[in-house]
């Protein structure tokens, strides 16, 4: 699309953040009222849940491989290497679990979201739905936000504790810990503040993988060129986002509980 001063294109990009704020309220607040659709979202959270758990298994795994592989050669030089578990747990609870985890639902859930609807919208499937007096956010985005918000908080929980045993692998068989020590330690770590942190983050990271992959695939438009359009700008805009908000839920999370 082209624009013909910098006024248009302000206003365009005013005019989409009111679209896809409409939009994710509307699909938000739909969560809590009836009618809802059960066999749609009980399909959304096999698809997302299900298909997504053998990419988020091998990244957790090999994320805590690696975390405890070059961690233990800084902590060595301050003869710390016992405490790789800390590292490894702190890590993968606090930061890297939620944010990885998210970003290949991302990349694998909020594509295929833009490129279903949008595939719709250009055959008029929504239309149809509206004619037939069926609301299409009701139908098709809430049971997408539910089961990606839902699914991505336990997607982490896994996530985190196969990191965990992945860090505990390395530093077992290639570092010469002592694995009951390693666990101990790992699991001593942990505060409140860590796991509360951890654990927020999927709830805002899901509710943003759905929502911009709905909302771009329901402003689709120019065909079969305008769903892979829409596809890439869903992935790219959901990934973006899913980074910015983790650092000002990190800050909040730091200024309340002080770690």
């Amino acid at each position: 699309m082209k624009f013909r001063s910098p006024e248009d294109y302000a206003k365009s990009v005013v005019f989409s953040v009111q679209e896809y704020a409409l939009l994710a309220g509307r699909g938000f607040v739909n969560i809590f009222s009836a009618p809802r659709y059960w066999a749609d979202i009980y399909t959304q959270m096999d698809s997302i849940g299900v298909g997504s758990m053998p990419i988020v298994l091998l990244t957790g795994f090999f994320t805590g491989c690696v975390l405890a592989l070059q961690s233990s050669t800084v902590l060595g030089t301050f003869g710390a290497k016992s405490v790789t578990g800390e590292l490894v747990s702190l890590s993968m609870v606090k930061e890297l679990g939620p944010v990885l985890t998210s970003l290949m639902v991302s990349g694998r859930n909020a594509s295929g979201m833009a490129s279903e609807l949008g595939s719709m919208k250009v055959t008029e499937q929504l239309d149809a739905m509206r004619a037939l007096g069926t609301d299409p956010t009701r139908k098709l985005v809430t049971p997408r936000i539910f089961a990606t918000i839902s699914m991505l908080f336990f997607l982490t929980i896994i996530s985190d504790a196969v990191g965990t045993l992945g860090g505990a692998m390395v530093s077992v068989l290639l570092l010469g810990l002592n694995g009951s020590q390693y666990f101990h330690i790992a699991y001593q770590s942990l505060m409140f503040p860590d796991v509360m942190q951890g654990l927020v983050k999927p709830i805002f990271f899901g509710f943003i993988i759905a929502t911009i992959g709905c909302y771009y695939g329901m402003n689709t438009s120019g065909g079969t060129q305008g769903v892979g359009r829409s596809t890439t700008q869903a992935v790219v805009v959901s990934s973006v986002l899913i980074i910015v908000v983790d650092f000002l839920i990190s800050r909040t999370m730091i200024g309340v509980f002080g770690r």
